[in-house]
Order: C-alpha cells, then structure tokens, then sequence
C-alpha cells in the first residue's frame, strides 16, 4: 500500500523452524499413524505450497487417545499440584526458549504476521501456562471450596484463529487442575499442536496426559460424542457450537462453548479521534479480522462521524499487505480458500444490500488467499454484513445520536461476546459497559488479553469463561 517511504524487505528466516515432510497422530507419548491410514495436506495460505502432509484421526483413533488419556488419568490426578505446577511451568519455559521457531510455524501454518505471532500469541502461550502452574497448588484458594476434584478427560476442539494460543487456553487449566487431554486442533492449521505435542515430551509430561488428533470434523465429532469424555470445551462457530450442545445433552459432561461474535465499537464524540482509529484497526484488522471478538461494528456518534472517517482511511491507506514472515507487514493472507470464498460473498452481498464500499490502494500477491482491508459506510442494522460474522477484514460503519441509541444497537445482535468504548468520561464507560450484553468490554483500548482475565460470551456467543480463576471451575468437579 502507498506510503510515504519504501520499507526495505525485513523478511524472519525460516530457517529456525524444522518441519517434518509428515506427522502422526500423537497418542500416549508416541506419533503413530491413523488407524484407517488416512493422510491430509497442510498448506501455507500465502504460497499455497504443501508444508507438510499429516495423519488423519478417524472414530479408532480418538478411541484409542481417549482410552490412553483415561489410564494417564488416575496417576496424574493423584499427583500433588505442586509436582504438576513443575510440568507446566517447565511446559511455559519450553514454549519461551522455542517462541522464534513457533512463531515462525504459526504464522507459516495459518498466515497472520510475524509481528503477531511473535509479539502476541506466543509470549500469551507461555503466560497462560505460567499463570496456571501457579493454580496447581492452590486450587482449595479457588472458590470452589476444600479440595476441589478433577473431572476426568477433557476432550477439546481448537479453531484456526489462533491454533497454539487457544490451545493453550484449554490445555493449562485443564492440566493444573488435574484432567487428561485429548485435543483435535484444526485441520488448516495442525503443525503448532503437534510442535507442542514434541514439548510435552520435552518436558517429560507422563505418556496419555496430553493426546493431539489432527483431523476433520468427523474426528471432533467423534470426540464430543465419545462416552468417556468427561468435559468437551469447544472454540469455533456458532453452528458447531449448537451441534455439540445437542450432542452433549442429556448426559454428564460438562460442556464451555466460546463461538462467533459481532462485536461493537462504539466511539463517542468526546473520545480522542487518532486513538480511537488505532484502537479501531487492532479491532478488526488484527489476525485479518479473524478474530471471534473482532470489532466488526463500528458505532460512531454522528457528529464526529466525517472527522473519524477521514483519519481512519488515512490510517487504512498507511497498512502494509503481503508476507506475512515480513516483520514490516501489517495484514497476512486469509487462512484457507473457503474462508477467503466467505468473506468475498458477505462483502459482495453488502454492497448489493445498498451499503458504500470502500478500499485503499492495494495490490494483492498473485499466490495465496487475500484480501483487501475493506470499510463500509451507509450500514444499517438490517444489512447482512451488520448481522452476520464475516471473520474477515471487512468492518460496517453504523452512527448514532445518543447513549441509549448506542447501546440498543450495539445489542442488536445475536451475539453477546465483547464490545469497545471509546469517551474520556470514565462515568460514561461504566454507566455504558454495564448495560451492554456482551461478555468483554474494553474501554479506549480493544484486543488486550491477559491470562488472569476471563473471556466468553452471552446468547450465541456461547457460555462458560476461559482464563483467570474463573477459567478453573469448567475443569473442576463442582
């Protein structure tokens, strides 16, 4: 994109990285092959070129993970937490010391820049497991009154957003409190997972606490659906979501659901118009607007609706487009065909509904999936892509005059999952966020997450919390 000056290419070395030209399965300790023989290709959404061809889980598979996680059950439970604290906090050094060589991988696997994964999601992955290490040993602190017993095997299905952070996520908690693992990342995004699978190993984690399934939805499925898992935690879409709700009814498991989003940003005309465009492109432009609780709604009070406008074009116009290892560049390739083959629909049935498109200058690389940073005014709530979760760089600007109208539309939704606010009236955030139904809100800022907060959502966005000590009691017998 046009700039005032040239950047030099600043590409990170692959060199740091070693893939494999296959993998395994990862089950009680060991790669092994799927029972069925069944194999996949991964590729690298700004190349399309084949990273690496993985093992396709199948029914047998997850049988024989689940029952592996059930044997390592019984002795990893009845370790003290401070003996577990020691593998997750070796885990979370592992995962420090190999952070340039698993920042290189993720973003070859899923295609979001380096500057992301280097400077988010990893140091977030270490954090998680080093926050959780200190759980270990204090769960009877937790709330959840004296000795608070694990569940048993969780199995967990990751999406593709964000492969090894959500997998750390769901790992750390499960693993301080006492419960075995069996996790199927995403199919377009396996190699992160099966990296960690080499650090659990590294670390010296017992055999079966730990099982990695790449696969397709069959192989989550099948997961869910096993009878001797005792937790299912699900991050995904919201279609899934009601899937697995179905599928877990009516029995003993315990079930989180973090699912879609539609989040609002809402700015006010007394916030300070440059930080709230900033804080407006980490909301929907980071990861490419793949993000669950992506600002994908802006919100703006009409009376500084042209002078917002202009400065976040300005901005728009000043990100860098193309490869994603470049520490220079801004916005990475879409993570695989289908979705890019989604966003495109949603943006062109936006502009078919009436609605103003508009791009800055951009040239798209000729190989991979991309798209440019797209804005559209003259949005109203009854437009597709005001409703809809695109999880694509395509953000819909909506106005209003007053609080309560800002509130009403930013709850127009049937998502429920975050929401921004953007005024420099601390008694306007409060009296704001409290009525918003959404499960974060963050106030002038937008994507901040640490591992001692709670995340999830209302309605469709899903139900229970990940992270923080509320992040516990979804892995706890309580």
């Amino acid at each position: 994109m046009a700039s005032a000056f040239e950047y030099a290419p600043a590409p990170e070395s692959r060199s740091v990285v070693d893939i494999a030209p296959s993998y395994g399965l990862f089950i009680d300790g060991e790669f092994v092959e799927a029972a069925e023989g069944k194999v996949f290709k991964t590729v690298s959404p700004s190349t399309e070129e084949v990273l690496s061809e993985v093992a396709q889980a199948g029914a047998e598979d997850v049988d024989r993970a689940v029952r592996a996680a059930r044997k390592a059950f019984e002795k990893w439970s009845a370790l003290p937490g401070s003996e577990r604290a020691k593998y997750l906090f070796r885990i979370a050094r592992i995962v420090q010391e190999r952070s340039r060589e698993l920042a290189v991988l993720e973003t070859l696997d899923n295609g979001k820049p380096i500057r992301e994964t280097r400077d988010a999601d990893l140091p977030l992955v270490a954090a998680h497991f080093f926050y959780y290490a200190g759980w270990a040993d204090k769960l009877d602190h937790a709330g959840f009154g004296a000795d608070p017993r694990p569940l048993g095997v969780a199995g967990q299905v990751i999406p593709w957003n964000f492969p090894l952070l959500m997998l750390a996520w769901k790992i750390a908690p499960a693993l301080a409190t006492g419960n075995t693992v069996v996790l199927k990342p995403a199919e377009t995004t396996p190699l992160s997972a099966l990296f960690f699978a080499d650090i659990c190993r590294q670390a010296g984690l017992p055999k079966g606490v730990v099982n990695i399934l790449p696969g397709y939805g069959d192989a989550g499925a099948a997961l869910t659906a096993h009878p001797d898992v005792n937790k299912v935690a699900f991050t995904g879409s919201t279609a899934v979501g009601k899937e697995i709700a179905r599928t877990v009814a009516g029995t003993s498991k315990k079930l989180t659901l973090e699912l879609g989003g539609k989040g609002a940003n809402i700015v006010f005309d007394d916030a300070p118009i440059d930080q709230a465009v900033e804080g407006i492109v980490t909301g929907i432009f980071f990861n490419q607007g793949q993000v669950c609780c992506a600002g994908s709604r802006l919100l703006v009070q009409e009376s500084v609706q042209d002078e917002l406008l202009d400065a976040l074009k300005r901005r728009l116009s000043t990100l860098r487009l193309g490869d994603p290892l470049d520490k220079n560049t801004d916005i990475g390739a879409i993570n695989s065909a289908e979705q890019l083959a989604r966003i495109t629909t949603l943006a062109e049935r936006g502009e078919a509904e009436g609605a103003e498109r508009w791009s800055p200058a951009c040239e798209l690389p000729s190989a991979g999936y991309w798209f440019a940073p797209t804005l559209f005014t003259n949005v109203t709530q009854a437009h597709t892509i005001a409703r809809d979760e695109i999880f694509g760089p395509v953000l819909s600007v909506l106005t209003f005059r007053t609080p309560d109208e800002a509130v009403a539309k930013a709850n127009n939704t049937q998502y429920g999952l975050s929401a921004g606010i953007w005024t420099e009236k601390g008694s306007r955030i409060l009296a704001v966020a409290n009525k918003l139904r959404a499960g974060v809100v963050w106030s002038n800022t937008f994507n901040k997450f640490d591992p001692t907060s709670p995340f999830g959502g209302y309605k469709e966005s899903g139900f229970g919390r990940e992270g923080g000590r509320h992040g516990l009691e979804a892995y706890l017998d309580v």
